[in-house]
């Protein structure tokens, strides 16, 4: 692959809280789409079919979801809920 793809932001899952981990969680899971599909014109081509159907949606939302549980797992649930 000649354009590696950083999948993990800054080499890092640590966040100082949050709302930095659902960003990065999105952030992410948008990098495993371009991984799967590199082919810009082919991303943008499919994008009407995706942003139309609900359950193509959800899927994203799980995707993203599954993402921030592991952000989450990372920072320790962030440092053990320190400001509830």
């Amino acid at each position: 692959m000649a354009d590696r793809i950083q999948l993990v932001p800054n080499g890092t899952l640590i966040t100082e809280n949050p709302e930095e981990g659902r960003y990065l969680a999105i952030k992410m899971a948008r990098l495993i789409i371009k991984a799967t599909q590199p082919d810009e014109a082919v991303r943008d081509h499919q994008r009407p079919v995706y942003s139309e159907n609900p359950a193509m949606l959800i899927a994203i939302g799980q995707v993203v979801a599954t993402e921030f549980a592991t952000i989450a797992a990372a920072n320790e649930y962030w440092k053990n809920r320190k400001a509830i």
